[in-house]
């Protein structure tokens, strides 16, 4: 589990920012078969606030702790508890950056997950599965149907 980071991109951050870690159970469609992935991303403060008020979410527990010790070094560091076959999600030290920022500007959502915990009360579903390499092939049967007098002034 280790990629390059570089922490000195964000020079308004330090090593002490919180961010959180989520498992996000996600999956690959691999010849019209789902093939089960799990994925460990940064949560931002608000799709945090909004998890925790019930909403059905992909993620079964997440991780607060700082971006030093995600970041630290040259490679990064899962807290602990996420399983050996984890991965990261793509552009992850990117999007710990962006989440710690959040965190950063609402201070308040920190309080939800302390520093070194983790939280697993999530209301956990797959039921709508999160496809990571999905396409969205856009037709010309997709266009609305508009009357012919629709831009003519009458």
């Amino acid at each position: 589990m280790t990629s390059a980071t570089a922490l000195s991109n964000a020079p308004d951050l330090t090593a002490d920012d919180y961010v959180v870690v989520g498992l996000a159970h996600c999956f690959i469609k691999d010849d019209g078969e789902l093939l089960p992935v799990t994925v460990a991303e940064p949560i931002p403060s608000a799709a945090l606030e909004a998890i925790l008020k019930g909403i059905p979410t992909s993620y079964e527990f997440a991780c607060g702790t700082t971006l030093g010790t995600v970041l630290g070094g040259e490679s990064v560091t899962l807290p602990e508890g996420f399983p050996p076959e984890t991965q990261l999600c793509d552009e992850f030290a990117e999007r710990a950056i962006a989440s710690a920022r959040t965190y950063k500007r609402r201070e308040v959502a920190q309080s939800h997950i302390p520093v070194g915990t983790a939280f697993r009360e999530f209301n956990f579903s797959t039921e709508r599965k999160r496809l990571l390499n999905s396409e969205n092939i856009v037709s010309t049967e997709d266009n609305v149907k508009q009357h012919a007098y629709t831009h003519q002034v009458l």
